[in-house]
């Protein structure tokens, strides 16, 4: 398998990059050197595909895992990862028969199951915005607050200036943080009927209907008798 690993070092905390500059692939250059290692330490002769699959799933993905819960990885690392892994999978046959995409549909669905890197990456940042979130009185929270949106919530906040790149990226998947999330109704003194989730429908969690009786600003605990 071909492969060029990087010979540049960087300092690292923590197994995390201590600065990472405008060269942001050059900073996490260190999880492509680790990919690259593992997967040369493996003879492909001596195994299967179904050895492969878990090589690749269980060591190779799980690799970068820690990182992309800190930092959004450029799409380009993230491509290298995948043509290492590809390269890896086809071993000495050197033609990829099948996308490395239709590779990473489920299995039902004619694929391998393999992890897009780009979007696993997303939901691991979004579920550090959630613990923002969900626990406020935390130290890193305490920090995030103090400095980025000490008037607000993080669901509201901005990346104000010169951010961290771990702040850029933790921000960027809040979007995807709100998709998923609807109120929990108590007094109902707090959610308005329109324009917010709070009903337990999937897939829309809002009511769409236009207001007639009420008005567009009422509240929910107007309903309430």
């Amino acid at each position: 398998m071909a492969g060029v690993p990087s010979s540049q070092k960087y300092e690292t905390y923590l197994g995390l990059p201590a600065l990472v500059g405008k060269s942001r692939i050059k900073a996490l250059t260190g999880i492509l050197d680790k990919a690259w290692k593992q997967l040369q330490d493996w003879i492909l002769k001596l195994l299967s595909q179904a050895g492969r699959e878990i090589m690749l799933k269980a060591v190779i993905q799980a690799i970068p895992t820690y990182c992309m819960s800190v930092f959004r990885l450029p799409k380009t690392l993230c491509g290298k990862i995948n043509s290492l892994m590809q390269k890896f999978w086809w071993g000495d046959s050197k033609i990829p028969w099948m996308s490395w995409s239709k590779m990473g549909a489920s299995k039902a669905k004619g694929g391998l199951g393999f992890r897009d890197l780009i979007c696993f990456n997303k939901a691991l940042l979004a579920k550090q915005c959630w613990r923002l979130w969900y626990t406020p009185d935390s130290l890193v929270a305490t920090i995030m607050r103090a400095k980025y949106y000490a008037n607000g919530s993080i669901l509201d906040a901005k990346s104000g200036s010169t951010p961290l790149f771990a702040w850029r990226s933790i921000l960027g998947s809040c979007d995807l943080l709100k998709e998923g999330l609807y109120r929990r109704i108590g007094n109902g003194q707090t959610t308005q009927i329109w324009g917010e989730k709070w009903i337990h429908i999937p897939y829309t969690y809002a009511i769409h209907s236009p207001p007639r009786l009420l008005n567009d600003n009422a509240i929910v605990s107007e309903l309430i008798d």
